[in-house]
């Protein structure tokens, strides 16, 4: 066992060594003490430890850049610039590394910028601990605790540090995160004998976990990647869960990728057998595999993930990861709480009413008596109401004294004291009335009338009792019984104002709405009704306990209540609706919402939540409004069908130009086009679309959820992209056959008529709208698209046309491709209508079976982490 002063030398100690040390030689040894440390030895300790962080979201550039060259397309050009180089083709190595050098500079950018974003966001999430600094008790940043520090624990906080227990009122922790053991350990401040293994060390409380119970106080002994979860935190990476955006990404990019690796072997076959030069096959092989690569889709991505964060941000929700953007516009399904998100979360005592049911103000002092808070600026919120309420002067509060105290958990639903006062020892239990009347032996019959009327109407309703208690000391759960009832303690939390509206808004998207409490069912129908959400079946957590996983499956459809619910039935309702392939949101912010916020496929808590829920959640909200969260599944969408337009792009006029490439490469005895020509083609088609994450996008397409469906755009790929190809043969056609074009005016000619073709067709593909024109696009996209099209057009009329390979084309020429062009915007139109008609890409889907799945890792390790 090492010495004090090799404790003070390293500046902290390790957690399994404190807990076998009594608590003066621990604090003794931070030279610490009862009153904290000062303020300038907070300052020396940071200053050597540094913050209490286990991992860093500090934006690197050099990273970023880096990351941009892991692509495989990008070291083939890489590759092909030099080649070119190397053999004399100076022309195509300067197109081919400006080609590189944008698309690096643009995917840089992209990914900087929105890297910065999530770190700005990460910024604004702070997460903050009750510390005893010089005396004095305040709220700190847990990544300004520094060994030395005095920590309070609470109920539903998350341990922000390696604590050495100094005080313990029946604390307890849930420590799965670290043994993954659910049961809820206890603590004690008693040292444990020497070589106690971590998972038993009852004598402190570990970074990362969970107050389960009670409450208590512990001087930091280990901060960051000292402390036990921070080795495993630091040993686990980075890596998240994959989401269903990303996989669908994912899926995507590989089935282009298997297609580019195909079309690329066959065009690289028929150039050698045609005796062309091997070099020149390379390229132009390599170039139609750029080409039917939707390069910038990440770039695209990312920025339309961005740009939809900051929106969010300035709406008041804040996400944790970019991707969660999208994930909230697939939300089908809502499990929301009831207080400060249909109420106003204001709680009001209106009524205390005696054991038979008439106005008294007895069961208010047995109220405050069981009360969890010291004044009304503590406590939970029922507590805080009663020190509000009016008559609390009045009260002989100081005539008694508290002996001992058991505090409220969530599967007692109450709380009970034990104080001495004018009639001896007493104990005193406040919480559920229907908890509290089944431990009392006198509960007259008019008293359950008005609880049962005090209910209907919206009331929440808290019973209080006691009994005598003579010589006890301790108080044990066991200890509440044959109680004597006190009498009802009413309050209100009326309906928010504007939640109808939310609702509403929410119903048109397309997400149902359900309801889950730990409040009695009456309350919840009751304001169900005030707001007009339809009560379609009410469910309790005695009922669920009768059901097994089949009968809750077919009982959650047609129940739109879940009262009086434990955490685990929280949890269990999300599992059994995300089973059945629905994608669901839950909305809680206390500690009993934990586990359904982790098991939900979107987890959202409020700024103001308990550590543990806004720990497990995705989605912060800066204020507990279901407008602000319909805000959010509108953005995702907007993103998602953004998103689309652009893979229905790559899709289609891509694989169709390159599918032309592939065939008149085949007949022709040059080639189509020279691969510097389909590179900046590409290049300049790519450029024109990053102005889609701007457009606007259709009602009915923000109406549902949609998902990725690569059935479907397989479905358009080979629509479409034969279409494209179609058009491109009949140039090819018109181009010798009519204007007898030489090898420099057909490519020409083909080079400004498919990225003619290829870019204007976002207008018909963007909206179901037919004619596409009454659905207006957004203004950037206008530039962009016929900006994209005037460059192409004006290339063989610049000084660069020559070393490009292009020439001026003579006017019949450019009559001839304007009307192949506008022939071909119009026959999409008309196939467009016909596929959309029986198609569900981007109309309404439901999620797959197979799709369901866990998506989120590493959270609580996120969670710790500097700015």
């Amino acid at each position: 066992m090492r010495g004090a002063g090799a404790v003070r030398d390293e500046g902290w100690l390790p957690v399994t060594e404190a807990g076998t040390l009594p608590v003066d030689r621990v604090l003794a040894a931070l030279d610490s003490g009862p009153a904290g440390l000062t303020g300038e030895e907070v300052l020396r300790r940071r200053a050597r430890l540094g913050p209490n962080a286990v991992r860093t979201h500090r934006v690197s550039a050099l990273a970023v850049l880096v990351r941009q060259f892991r692509s495989a397309l990008l070291g083939l050009l890489l590759a092909a610039a030099t080649v070119s180089y190397f053999v004399g083709e100076r022309t195509d190595a300067l197109v081919i590394g400006v080609i590189l050098a944008v698309s690096v500079g643009f995917g840089f950018g992209n990914e900087y910028r929105a890297e910065r974003a999530g770190a700005a966001l990460h910024d604004r999430v702070r997460h903050t601990a009750p510390v005893i600094r010089a005396g004095r008790t305040g709220e700190v940043d847990v990544v300004d605790l520094v060994p030395g520090d005095l920590v309070r624990l609470d109920l539903g906080m998350v341990v922000p540090a390696d604590l050495r227990l100094t005080a313990a009122n029946r604390l307890e922790c849930d420590e799965s995160v670290l043994t993954g053991e659910s049961a809820a350990v206890a603590k004690d401040p008693a040292p444990v004998p020497a070589g106690t293994p971590l998972d038993d060390l009852a004598s402190c409380a570990l970074m990362g976990t969970v107050v389960r119970a009670g409450s208590g106080v512990g001087v930091v002994v280990a901060t960051a990647g000292h402390t036990a979860f921070g080795r495993i935190a630091v040993g686990l990476g980075e890596r998240q869960g994959e989401t269903e955006f990303q996989r669908g990404l994912r899926r995507f990019s590989l089935m282009l990728a298997r297609v580019a690796g195909v079309l690329t072997g066959v065009i690289f076959v028929i150039n050698l057998v045609l005796h062309r030069p091997v070099i020149d096959a390379v390229l132009f092989s390599l170039a139609i595999a750029v080409g039917i690569t939707p390069q910038l889709l990440p770039a695209i991505v990312t920025a339309s993930l961005a740009a939809g964060t900051r929106s969010l941000a300035r709406r008041r929700v804040l996400v944790k990861r970019l991707v969660c953007v999208e994930d909230l516009g697939n939300v089908e399904v809502l499990f929301t709480d009831k207080t400060g998100t249909l109420t106003d979360g204001r709680l009001s005592l209106a009524e205390t009413l005696g054991p038979d049911g008439r106005p008294s103000d007895a069961p208010l002092l047995a109220g405050l008596l069981a009360n969890e808070a010291t004044t009304e600026a503590d406590g939970n919120p029922m507590d805080r109401a009663l020190w509000a309420a009016p008559g609390v002067a009045a009260q002989p509060v100081a005539a008694y004294r508290r002996v001992a105290l058991l505090p409220f958990d969530h599967q007692r639903r109450r709380v009970s004291v034990l104080v001495d006062g004018p009639d001896g020892r007493t104990l005193v239990t406040k919480g559920a009335a229907e908890e509290v009347l089944a431990l009392c032996h006198d509960v007259p019959d008019a008293a359950r009338a008005v609880l049962d009327e005090r209910l209907a109407g919206g009331g929440r309703v808290v019973a209080v009792a006691g009994r005598p208690a003579p010589g006890a000391t301790t108080l044990e759960p066991d200890d509440e019984r044959d109680l004597s009832f006190g009498g009802l303690l009413v309050f209100l939390d009326p309906p928010k104002a504007d939640a109808r509206a939310a609702l509403d808004r929410l119903a048109g998207l397309g997400v149902t709405v359900k309801v889950i409490t730990g409040d009695h069912p009456a309350v919840a129908v009751r304001v169900c009704q005030q707001l007009g959400l339809p009560v379609s079946g009410v469910l309790t957590g005695a009922d669920l306990a009768g059901l097994d996983d089949a009968g809750l499956a077919a009982a959650i459809g047609r129940t739109s209540v879940f009262a009086r619910v434990s955490p685990e039935d929280k949890a269990r309702l999300v599992r059994a609706q995300r089973a059945a392939g629905r994608d669901v949101a839950f909305l809680g912010d206390g500690v009993n919402d934990a586990l359904a916020l982790h098991a939900a496929d979107i987890g959202i808590s409020v700024d103001t939540g308990t550590d543990v829920a806004r720990d497990a959640a995705d989605v912060l909200l800066l204020e507990k409004d279901l407008d602000v969260l319909a805000d959010g599944v509108t953005e995702g969408r907007r993103i998602f069908a953004n998103t689309i337009k652009y893979v229905l792009m790559g899709t289609s006029s891509n694989f169709g130009n390159m599918f032309s490439a592939a065939g008149a490469s085949a007949f022709l005895p040059f080639l189509p086009m020279l691969p510097s020509q389909i590179l900046l083609n590409n290049l300049i088609y790519d450029l024109s679309q990053v102005a889609i994450p701007t457009d606007r996008v259709d009602a009915d397409q923000l109406a549902r959820p949609a998902h990725w469906d690569l059935r479907e755009i397989r479905r358009f790929m080979l629509t479409f992209g034969p279409l494209s190809s179609l058009f491109d043969f009949l140039t090819f056609a018109l181009l010798l056959s009519v204007l007898h074009a030489g090898p420099v005016e057909f490519r020409t000619g083909w080079f400004v008529e498919s990225l003619a073709t290829q870019t204007l067709v976002v207008f018909a593909i963007r909206t179901h709208t037919s004619p596409f024109w009454r659905s207006r696009p957004s203004r950037p996209l206008l530039v962009a698209a016929f900006a994209a099209v005037a460059v192409a057009w004006l290339i063989p009329y610049l000084p660069v046309a020559g070393p490009l390979g292009f020439h001026p084309l003579p006017v019949g020429f450019l009559a001839v491709l304007v009307g192949l062009v506008l022939a071909y915007l119009a026959l999409v139109e008309v196939t467009k209508r016909a596929l959309f008609a029986s198609s569900d890409l981007l109309r309404p889907s439901r999620r797959p079976p197979e799709a369901v799945h866990r998506r989120r890792t590493h959270r609580r390790a996120a969670r710790f982490s500097t700015r």
